[in-house]
């Protein structure tokens, strides 16, 4: 009799365990156009993967550019399958968020927009099945907007890794004297442009120790993104003690060709791997 409701037991708890752990169960999920806010441009795309458990699948958020003032997620469109078949376990957020005109500027809303895709996913974590761990893929604007948000607005830490590509890192670099990017961009991300606030919405100006591990890949005859952005971010980050890596390629402003795209690839992939 007692072997006997020992194995119902064991059983019983086996039963329990197998319903909590829903990761072999889980298909693959793919649902577009999901609101995190009132306003219509606050949606993201959402890549869910076979198998996936809150305990353990993390998320990759990807973020267009634009200057802050134009692009929409669609412009991210071409990553989505590559990271699917490099990152095949990994959940993926394809977010757009509010533009900049020119009575709206980007900042703060912008980080927001960033914050609130988060506290979305985090509100919605059981049922879609994904954990608290995230790493940021931003391309231009929304490499700046990844970094910026990850050096200074997760407190909580869950931001595990970034990948800029051609982002800006340094507003008060003087390489952007008179610059394209300083006299026509720079008013959509702020009608502030004294040396102290440039030093707020620069991710160099909001690095510390807790910063999350980053990757740069810039283009050497970027017109838009001095070469100067790399090595200032790769010092401040170096100064902290903080992994990083700065990869420059004979590019404009993200022109990369197919080599250099599949090399790009291959250089995240193993960065993910040792810091995501």
């Amino acid at each position: 009799m007692k072997k006997y409701l020992l194995l119902l037991t064991v059983l019983f708890l086996w039963s329990c365990s197998s319903d909590d752990d829903h990761s072999e169960t889980l298909k693959a999920q793919d649902t577009m156009n999901v609101s995190y806010g009132p306003d219509s441009e606050q949606t993201y795309d959402l890549y869910l993967p076979e198998g996936r458990s809150s305990s353990y699948t993390k998320v990759l958020i990807l973020v267009h550019g634009g200057g802050w003032s134009a692009g929409a997620k669609e412009d991210m469109n071409y990553a989505v399958p590559v990271i699917k078949l490099q990152f095949p376990n990994y959940a993926i957020v394809n977010m757009n968020y509010r533009l900049a005109t020119g009575t709206s500027p980007a900042y703060p809303k912008q980080t927001d927009d960033i914050a609130s895709v988060i506290a979305h996913l985090e509100s919605h974590s059981a049922d879609y099945g994904i954990s608290n761990q995230y790493a940021f893929f931003g391309v231009s604007a929304g490499a700046h907007l990844s970094m910026l948000y990850a050096y200074r607005f997760d407190t909580a830490h869950h931001v595990k890794a970034v990948c800029s590509v051609v982002g800006p890192t340094d507003f008060n670099d003087p390489a952007y004297a008179d610059s394209e990017l300083q006299t026509t961009l720079l008013p959509y991300l702020t009608g502030d442009i004294t040396a102290e606030f440039l030093t707020e919405v620069s991710p160099v100006g909001n690095v510390s120790a807790q910063s999350p591990p980053t990757i740069q890949f810039l283009g050497n005859q970027d017109p838009l993104i001095p070469v100067t952005q790399g090595t200032r971010l790769e010092a401040a980050l170096d100064g902290f003690g903080v992994s990083n890596e700065l990869y420059y390629y004979e590019a404009g402003h993200g022109n990369f060709s197919i080599a250099d795209t599949q090399d790009i690839y291959g250089k995240l992939g193993n960065f993910f791997a040792a810091h995501f």
